[in-house]
């Protein structure tokens, strides 16, 4: 094909079939032959649209021309009159996860932090892309979803990450760039064949093409074919998530055990999608499958990777990040919203609610503060002050959770714990409703 403005306009309105229409186009922006080629195609396709586009760049720090990159970069978008960002970022090369996927970890956690609600995070991978992730991927022993490469389009963070130039060939790109006239910029490190993906596009893919010539476009199809299974297994995983409660952060054991080994691994794997956390290995997948499953329901085990973790607890398997928050510091609740933290939610405070904490309460002021051992509290309805721990253990709060959840105290004399309890003498009939928007599990 001879790509194009419109083509790739086409390309976008098909997508929206799928996404809402975006309310920003965030390109991530290398400077590369591709993203050069989709930052200009895009002006070009969207200059009567009310669609804004921002290009962000992110400076791995990892070459010494990255300065030059960043300002090549910012030339060519002021040129094209789109607004430009760079975000420099430290990639962990002690991870253990291997350079290339460092960088990619810290370009996407940077590109993450870029989207507004309803953003469409804009990527330039193309067909030869598609085909080496495929061979990657296969290489590396992944399923359906890994087999089907790169998707079109998917949710990322509040946003969607899309990737119109999928049916695109490098050779229609570069074709597109010098009938242009662009410039672009070579990253030496894209012909260190020490990285598999550098491997499989010098030495492999060529080898394959001078057999197949239209080797991309059989593995496209490879990629399509596995997208539709993957998609049929996410379908099944949804049908079993809401029999098992509809909740992916908990998963209840008893209904886990219900379904077969390779449902129970299909759920689990799509509950982390839905939550944004890493997908496990197959080994990870087995320790949860017969560790943490028929583990005591008073045992607490846990299985760890990069970017999740999960628990037993009680009847409960719960998906968490790899790391939890620490319980923000103490501090005086001002307005009718306080944020606890990333991860930890809002603690809202609605007057005139149904039932709550009494007004004068209330306007006399509350500190917020976190569980440090030895609080006493005497809920609504109940005749005796009790331990805190112990209500929390018996209501079956989640033992990492209980020094995250929010207290409220008037004075020294504690109120209400999050929206679980009020203190008896502070509660009334209207009153100020605590809501704990955006709650991690805690039951």
């Amino acid at each position: 094909m001879t790509f194009n403005a419109r083509i790739l306009q086409q390309q976008l309105a098909e997508l929206e079939k799928i996404a809402p229409k975006p309310t920003r186009y965030v390109v991530a922006f290398s400077g590369g032959l591709d993203s050069t080629v989709l930052l200009h195609a895009l002006k070009s396709s969207t200059q009567a649209s009310d669609v804004p586009i921002v290009a962000v760049h992110v400076d791995h720090d990892l070459q010494a021309e990255s300065a030059s990159w960043n300002a090549h970069c910012r030339s060519c978008a002021e040129g094209l009159g789109v607004e430009y960002r760079c975000r420099t970022v430290t990639v962990q090369l002690e991870s253990g996860k291997g350079p290339e996927a460092s960088a990619r970890e810290a370009r996407y956690t940077a590109l993450h932090a870029e989207l507004g609600y309803g953003d469409w995070l804009l990527s330039a991978h193309h067909r030869e892309d598609q085909a080496e992730t495929l061979l990657l991927n296969l290489v590396r022993g992944s399923g359906p979803a890994g087999i089907a490469g790169i998707g079109a389009i998917r949710r990322f963070g509040p946003g969607w990450l899309a990737r119109p130039l999928l049916d695109v060939t490098r050779a229609d790109l570069q074709e597109f760039a010098e009938s242009e006239g662009l410039q672009w910029v070579d990253d030496p490190s894209n012909q260190d064949r020490r990285f598999d993906r550098n491997f499989l596009r010098h030495d492999i893919l060529p080898r394959l093409k001078s057999r197949w010539p239209d080797i991309s476009a059989r593995l496209q199809r490879s990629a399509r074919h596995a997208g539709e299974a993957s998609g049929l297994l996410a379908n099944l995983a949804e049908i079993d998530l809401e029999r098992l409660g509809g909740r992916p952060e908990r998963l209840p054991i008893d209904g886990l055990l219900e379904l077969s080994a390779a449902r129970q691994r299909n759920a689990i794997r799509h509950a982390l999608r839905l939550l944004g956390l890493a997908t496990p290995t197959a080994v990870q997948l087995a320790r949860i499958l017969n560790e943490l499953i028929p583990a005591r329901e008073d045992a607490q085990p846990l299985v760890t990777w990069p970017g999740a973790s999960v628990r037993r607890y009680r009847n409960g398997l719960y998906l968490l990040p790899e790391k939890l928050v620490d319980a923000p510091p103490p501090g005086t609740v001002c307005g009718n919203e306080i944020a606890l933290g990333t991860g930890l939610g809002v603690l809202q405070f609605e007057s005139g609610a149904e039932h709550g904490l009494a007004e004068p309460v209330f306007e006399q002021g509350l500190r917020l503060g976190f569980r440090q051992g030895g609080e006493e509290f005497q809920p609504e309805g109940q005749a005796h002050t009790r331990k805190l721990k112990k209500l929390l253990q018996e209501t079956g709060v989640v033992p990492w959770m209980r020094d995250r959840v929010p207290l409220l105290f008037s004075g020294e004399r504690l109120v209400a714990v999050a929206d679980l309890w009020i203190a008896a003498g502070a509660a009334a009939t209207p009153g100020v409703g605590i809501r704990w928007r955006g709650r991690p599990a805690l039951h």
